[in-house]
């Protein structure tokens, strides 16, 4: 006779954390995001997250946070060829890259007001790094870094949004996204040479300098 078996012991509910909120979050990606859909992923309630996270919009911009700060912004080293021209080129590929690693990602880092401090640090820290670099002012380095990232995120974000909700084939779409990236690439090298020759000629707008 089999002894009676005794009733699996219940175990502790999943630990919520901000990083596990967010790792979900991530994973989801944020157009996607719902209460339901990051609590399932978590093993909670819906109402157990609410214990975390005060409202959608809240667990969007936390999970936005996180997104940018695992972004590796490339370091600059002032004895590479090409000195801060190429470096702002190298920039602008990081950019591409990350814009479309995450769609929806662009409303919380195009908007001074969404950017929260942990953001706003990291940017800080890597205008910086920049101005003592390349031996310009913080002013001239928060410009430059200010007006290339604005613009690449942009039209990054229009790049890849619009060309992923083509109703065409994947090739012509692929074909298409190449074409618009290629136009992408070129227009911010222009921008660039633009704003260093405004550099050089010390032309930035009055409010800069």
């Amino acid at each position: 006779m089999k002894a009676p078996q005794r009733p699996k012991a219940r175990g502790r509910p999943p630990t919520i954390t901000l990083e596990r909120i967010a790792d979900a979050g991530i994973e989801i990606g944020l157009p996607n995001i719902t209460f339901v859909g990051v609590a399932a992923a978590l093993g909670v309630s819906h109402m157990a997250l609410y214990k975390h996270v005060a409202s959608l919009e809240a667990l969007k911009c936390l999970v936005a946070e996180e997104i940018f700060s695992r972004w590796k912004i490339p370091r600059a080293y002032g004895d590479e060829p090409g000195g801060l021209k190429e470096y702002l080129f190298t920039f602008t590929t990081s950019i591409r890259e990350f814009v479309k690693a995450h769609p929806g990602l662009t409303p919380y880092v195009i908007r001074r007001l969404a950017a929260t401090q942990p953001m706003i640090a990291k940017i800080d820290e890597h205008q910086s790094h920049l101005a003592l670099v390349y031996g310009i002012s913080k002013e001239q380095a928060r410009w430059l870094l200010a007006t290339v990232a604005f613009h690449c995120i942009a039209v990054a974000d229009t790049v890849y949004s619009v060309a992923g909700q083509e109703p065409v084939v994947d090739a012509a779409r692929e074909e298409e996204e190449a074409e618009m990236e290629a136009e992408l690439i070129q227009g911010m090298h222009a921008l660039i040479i633009g704003a260093l020759a405004m550099l050089k000629d010390n032309c930035l707008p009055k409010s800069e300098l």
